[in-house]
C-alpha cells in the first residue's frame, strides 16, 4: 500500500522542497531504541544528518564519532560527481544530464534515511528510491547556469554551514529529548518534531545547493 505523502508546514517556494508525514503518537518504541543499529546500513551508505556532522567537526578537540558521520559510500561518489560538475558547468554551463540524476537519488535516500536516524518516522526506508512517508521534491535547473556562483559555491555557502553547525547542536538535544520521551510515553513531542523537520529542510537544500544541484540561494529558514 503506498503511504500518503503530506507536507509538514509546507509553501511551495523553493527547487527544493521537503515533504513529511507527521507521526507524533503511536511510536515504535524498540524500533526507536535501537534506531542507530538498525540505520546502520543505510549510514554506510549515505551518511547521518550533516546538521551534527558539522557540529561535531567544529568541537575544539577536533572531531567525534565516525558513526553516522559524512555522507556515506555513495556521498563520496556524489562529492565527486560534483567536482566533475562543477568543472562542466564552468565550461559548459550546463550540469551533465545522467550525472545530475545520480547525486539526485543520492540525495532523496539520504533524506529518507536521515529521518529515519532522526526519529521522524518508524518505517525503515526504501534502498535507493521508494515509496515512503518522506520525500524530496528537486525541479532540475532550466537553461544554462549561474556560472559566477558555482564557481564560488562554497564561499556562497558559509554563512549558512554556519547556520547548520549551530542548528545542529538543536537537533542534537531535540532528537535526544524525542528518544526519551518516545521510550516512556510513545509520543514525538510536537513542537520538536516541526523543528526536527525544519532543521531538515534547511540542511537538504544547503546539500543541494553544494552539490549544484541548482542555483537558487536557500533561505535561512525552517518552512
Amino acid at each position: 500500500m503506498t503511504t500518503a505523502v503530506a507536507p509538514v508546514h509546507h509553501v511551495k517556494w523553493h527547487p527544493v522542497e521537503l515533504y513529511v508525514e507527521p507521526r507524533f503518537a503511536s511510536r515504535d518504541r524498540r524500533s526507536c531504541a535501537f534506531r542507530l543499529v538498525l540505520a546502520f546500513p543505510h549510514l554506510l551508505l549515505v551518511g547521518g544528518p550533516i546538521a551534527l556532522v558539522i557540529s561535531w567537526s567544529a568541537r575544539p578537540e577536533g572531531g567525534g564519532p565516525e558513526l553516522g558521520a559524512g555522507g556515506g559510500a555513495l556521498g563520496a561518489v556524489a562529492a565527486l560527481i560534483a567536482v566533475i560538475a562543477w568543472f562542466a558547468i564552468l565550461f559548459t554551463g550546463r550540469y551533465p544530464v545522467g550525472l545530475w540524476r545520480v547525486v539526485a537519488l543520492y540525495l532523496r535516500w539520504r533524506v529518507r534515511a536521515v529521518a529515519y536516524v532522526a526519529l521522524l518516522r518508524d518505517e525503515f526506508p526504501p534502498f535507493g528510491d521508494g515509496s515512503y512517508a518522506v520525500a524530496v521534491s528537486l525541479e532540475p535547473p532550466v537553461g544554462p547556469r549561474d556560472r559566477l556562483s558555482v564557481a564560488f559555491r562554497l564561499l556562497l555557502a558559509l554563512p549558512h554551514l554556519v547556520a547548520v553547525c549551530v542548528l545542529g547542536f538543536g537537533w542534537a538535544v531535540a532528537t535526544l529529548a524525542a528518544w526519551f520521551s518516545i521510550l516512556f510515553t510513545g509520543r514525538y513531542p510536537e513542537e520538536l518534531y516541526r523543528f526536527s523537520v525544519g532543521v531538515l529542510r534547511w540542511t537538504t537544500r544547503v546539500e543541494a545547493y553544494l552539490l549544484l544541484l541548482h542555483d537558487d540561494y536557500p533561505p535561512f529558514s525552517l518552512d
